[in-house]
């Protein structure tokens, strides 16, 4: 469907074209694919409007955990974010900044939040347009009691590569000449002691490059701490559950592992599900 320009036309009567096309192929529609249900495309939005449609048991499923995380989570709660950028997150961070207790930060996003608390970063990654945002996160965490977790301590490797030279450094003495690739032993420590006590915990994004074996110790060692918890633990799709996967955690240890790292992301952002709303 993807090669079908119709299919993810922002045009609603070119869409809606597609849709009808898909509509004489079929009886009725069951949408349950909640890995798509952010995105208003043809086979997602417009067919259910052409059909008699109904909710896939998948996206009922997805929904009610979700609400969980949304309407009175179990607390304290806390949510793991990571991945690379900052601006991937800006709109959950947002909104989570209302609802949880406890934001733990990692990734490739930290660097950008030690930059703004004066913390020289080296050659790590940085978003130097979202700086004066996230001050503006930190600063509305403090008012609002919600605390910030980053890393004490990371990873940083000469190059962007499994076999370059790399050490823990604490995170007020990264080298000018170094990159931060993972969350280090003491931040590992101090991030499974934040989740210990928890009763609810989201995680979306790694810590670090998991996919290269010195800077999946991050990750792997997040994963280990929502397992040891008694928290009700979800991890919200994309790099978080390939991690889980690749690194040979047992999927059933954990809550629930989303099929949708976008859609759960745009859910917790508060915003309406295209998908969704048009199976409602």
């Amino acid at each position: 469907m993807r090669f079908e320009p119709g299919e993810t036309s922002k045009d609603d009567a070119e869409r809606g074209e597609l849709a009808d096309r898909f509509a004489r192929l079929a009886d009725l529609y069951v949408g349950d694919a909640f890995g798509a249900v952010h995105r208003k495309h043809a086979s997602v939005f417009d067919l259910p409007g052409k059909l008699p449609h109904a909710v896939g048991g998948l996206v009922l499923t997805e929904v009610e955990v979700l609400r969980k995380l949304t309407a009175e989570p179990a607390r304290p709660y806390a949510v793991a974010l990571g991945g690379s950028k900052v601006s991937d997150k800006l709109g959950v961070i947002d909104n989570l900044l209302g609802t949880a207790d406890r934001l733990l930060i990692g990734g490739g996003m930290v660097f950008t939040f030690l930059k703004a608390k004066g913390y020289e970063v080296g050659s790590s990654l940085l978003e130097n347009d979202q700086l004066d945002t996230v001050r503006g996160y930190l600063e509305r965490a403090e008012r609002e009691g919600v605390e910030i977790v980053l890393p004490v301590d990371v990873v940083a490797a000469e190059k962007f590569a499994a076999d370059a030279p790399h050490a823990a450094v604490d995170v007020d003495a990264i080298p000018a000449d170094r990159m931060g690739l993972d969350i280090g032993p003491k931040s590992q420590a101090l991030f499974a002691e934040k989740i210990a006590d928890t009763r609810t915990v989201f995680w979306n994004g790694p810590m670090g490059v998991f996919e290269m074996e010195p800077y999946a110790d991050g990750t792997r060692a997040l994963a280990q701490a929502l397992i040891d918890s008694d928290a009700f633990t979800v991890v919200g799709g994309g790099d978080s559950a390939a991690a889980v996967r690749a690194l040979g955690f047992d999927e059933s240890a954990f809550g629930h592992i989303s099929t949708g790292g976008g859609a759960s992301l745009e859910y917790l952002e508060g915003k309406d599900l295209p998908g969704i709303d048009a199976l409602a």
